[in-house]
């Protein structure tokens, strides 16, 4: 369970946020802090993985708490709910760190949709010791890949989209050549290597390029099934 930690001066803001958090599965509330000050005393006594802040409070400030925990290297993620919407504010909380931010007012799908995505990174970064770049683009730093649309390139068509990826995927985790998937798929080459660009782009596939002797470059691809869910929208 994700630990959480509200800190809202206005107690019916306060428990707008904490029945909201109630209705998204995976987080456990610690405590609502109605000040820094109070919070500070929570964060000394439980952990907490996540906080739930405004920036407007009385004393200090949610951002003066949020510079507090990066300067003191304490391991706790902040998401802002707060009215400031002005430019400086918003990109102070940014370079300080802030997960999200929502503007005042907002809607639960909103919440929902910022709970449910810091989950997801909370869990895959809790499992994972080392990143592909794909992985680290997709799953936080939230990069698109390259070719995300639902269209596929002018040319290629969804049923043979269908039977190459079916033959890489036969492949299980061992490198290929266009000639390999030719092969296997009953396509030329010369349409394959058409597919297999389109696949590498969208990150469904990773590509080497070796130079042989003569100095032409050979292309040697690997299927990672993680990646799988990269290719769906297009069959």
């Amino acid at each position: 369970m994700i630990r959480v930690l509200i800190v809202e001066d206005d107690p019916m803001v306060a428990e707008f946020n904490k029945r909201y958090l109630e209705q998204v599965g995976g987080f456990q509330l610690v405590s609502i802090a109605a000040s820094v000050n109070k919070a500070l005393r929570v964060l000394e006594e439980e952990a907490v993985d996540l906080m739930l802040m405004d920036i407007f409070m009385p004393g200090k400030t949610g951002l003066e708490l949020l510079r507090h925990i990066r300067e003191t290297g304490r391991k706790t993620d902040v998401i802002f709910i707060t009215a400031a919407s002005d430019m400086e504010r918003i990109q102070t909380a940014l370079r300080y760190g802030a997960v999200d931010y929502l503007i005042k007012p907002f809607e639960f799908e909103r919440f929902n949709e910022a709970l449910s995505a810091y989950r997801e990174k909370f869990a895959f970064m809790k499992n994972q010791h080392t990143l592909s770049q794909t992985e680290l683009d997709r799953q936080i730093l939230q990069k698109e890949a390259k070719a995300i649309t639902e269209e596929l390139p002018k040319g290629l068509t969804r049923g043979t989209l269908q039977v190459i990826a079916e033959a890489v995927q036969s492949m299980g985790g061992s490198p290929f050549s266009t000639e390999d998937i030719s092969e296997r798929a009953g396509i030329s080459r010369v349409s394959v290597r058409k597919y297999l660009k389109f696949l590498s782009d969208i990150h469904f596939l990773g590509v080497k390029v070796h130079y042989g002797t003569i100095g032409r470059p050979v292309y040697q691809y690997q299927y990672d099934e993680e990646n799988e869910s990269v290719i769906k929208q297009f069959l």
